[in-house]
């Protein structure tokens, strides 16, 4: 029985380039309330979609087809104007555009509109638990309607690779299937001959006395052992994260201030830096950019965990830091391949494929936590469901995104307020504005994050 059999027997039955943006416009229906009552379907009938014209949605696209054939679907039919769903309002079903234009308005000032044609109604309209935006229809419009179950089942999944920490071989995409290079690699991988950096001995020994409920001098008494990271925390100490009238001038008392889960989670973080680190010109460059784009998420991961949830900042800080952790052993095994491995561009385009086993193995051979030990795994899965409540996984997963917006990165990514994690932020907090609101807002904190862990 296949993982997907379970929501057969529940449900028998029925940058890409910027979004174009619509100033709000009063008199249309998506400028009401949310509490607007949504519009029934002027028809609802069984939809025999072809298992090649399921695969066209996402996650749907990475089923077998045996699961897609029995896949329980509904095609919904509504007329121009009205409002297929609204903002807030609880669901049990995933929707996609099989036909027409919808606007989209959710908690924000502006709206933007998804066509049928276009390569994001390939992304569900909404996957939480609550949609984040009222949805009408600006012309008569088609919707696929899936059971909810199908986003708990497809994380079950994905997180049965997150946890597993045997070495299974790496399953390789067409473009790099064919390259001795990554097949070398998924071999390494396999064979467990990856080399895999360690972290110094004051952020191993740190971890481990914490754990033991270690007092602030014992932490100090260790940290005082590594000079450049005692600077580095009283730096820290001082930052406008912490920073009070009185400055710090000492281990002790800046362990005192920042706290012991914190001031670990910060030397593990500030050891990471010379993981990102190889002696080839070109590569060297490469690592520097993912280590400064770590830095951008773990930064964004400290903000959201502050300004949106009751997730630690701190650990949010380090989570952010680990996610693209997975590239470090793939850029080491290029330098040392025997005939010259693939540029760096090369090796970052493979990256989405392998950064989830390759950092789950490395993060479980240095010994992190077991709560961050599946964030390189599921950071970009932007349809994972942790469940009810948000989960630091959620917040990488968030700040992942928004690290996206306004880079040519950003194609055909989903908006924000369509995926599970989105749904479960405080109240709603977080809008498509964020970029431009809370950045801005909490600006000085996302650049003093940036500056502790450079």
């Amino acid at each position: 029985m296949n993982w997907f059999s379970k929501l057969l027997e529940k449900n028998t039955t029925a940058k890409k380039p910027s979004p174009k943006v619509v100033p709000p416009d009063p008199a249309h229906p998506a400028s009401q309330s949310p509490n607007s009552a949504a519009s029934k379907p002027s028809a609802s009938h069984r939809q025999a979609l072809t298992v090649a014209q399921l695969k066209k949605f996402a996650p749907l696209r990475d089923l077998d087809d045996a699961a897609l054939s029995s896949l329980p679907h509904l095609s919904l039919a509504y007329a121009k104007g009205a409002i297929i769903f609204t903002l807030g309002q609880p669901t049990s079903s995933v929707l996609y555009l099989l036909a027409g234009q919808l606007s989209m308005q959710p908690d924000s000032e502006s709206r933007y509109q998804i066509d049928a044609d276009s390569t994001l109604a390939n992304l569900p309209l909404n996957s939480g638990s609550r949609c984040g935006a009222t949805a009408t229809a600006l012309s008569d419009v088609r919707v696929l309607e899936i059971p909810i179950q199908l986003n708990r089942l497809w994380t079950d999944k994905s997180q049965e690779s997150a946890n597993c920490v045997e070495l299974v071989d790496i399953q390789l995409p067409e473009p790099i299937n064919g390259s001795r290079f990554f097949n070398s690699f998924a071999q390494a991988y396999r064979e467990n001959k990856l080399r895999l950096p360690s972290l110094p001995d004051v952020a191993l020994k740190l971890k481990d006395a914490v754990q033991k409920d270690i007092g602030i001098r014992g932490a100090a008494d260790i940290i005082q052992l590594d000079p450049p990271i005692v600077a580095k925390l009283i730096q820290v100490a001082n930052s406008p994260l912490y920073a009070t009238e009185i400055p710090i001038n000492n281990c002790h008392d800046a362990v005192a201030r920042i706290g012991l889960n914190a001031t670990r989670n910060l030397v593990m973080g500030i050891s990471m830096k010379q993981l990102f680190s190889c002696t080839d010109p070109e590569l060297m460059k490469g690592m520097q950019a993912l280590w400064k784009n770590s830095l951008y998420v773990s930064s964004l991961s400290f903000v959201l965990a502050q300004e949106c949830s009751n997730i630690n900042p701190e650990d949010a800080l380090l989570g952010g830091l680990i996610a693209d952790i997975g590239a470090i052993p793939l850029l080491h095994f290029a330098e040392q391949f025997p005939d010259g491995g693939p540029s760096f561009q090369e090796l970052k385009t493979a990256l989405p494929y392998l950064r989830g086993p390759v950092g789950v193995l490395m993060l479980h051979t240095l010994g992190f936590p077991e709560q961050l030990g599946n964030i390189p795994h599921q950071a970009e899965n932007w349809l994972y469901d942790s469940g009810p409540e948000l989960t630091m996984t959620d917040i990488v997963i968030l700040a992942k995104l928004h690290s996206y917006f306004g880079s040519g990165n950003a194609r055909d990514l989903p908006y924000i307020n369509s995926i599970p994690s989105y749904s479960k932020l405080n109240h709603g907090k977080l809008n498509p504005d964020f970029s431009l609101m809370v950045l801005k807002k909490a600006q000085n904190r996302v650049n003093a994050a940036m500056r502790l862990l450079s």
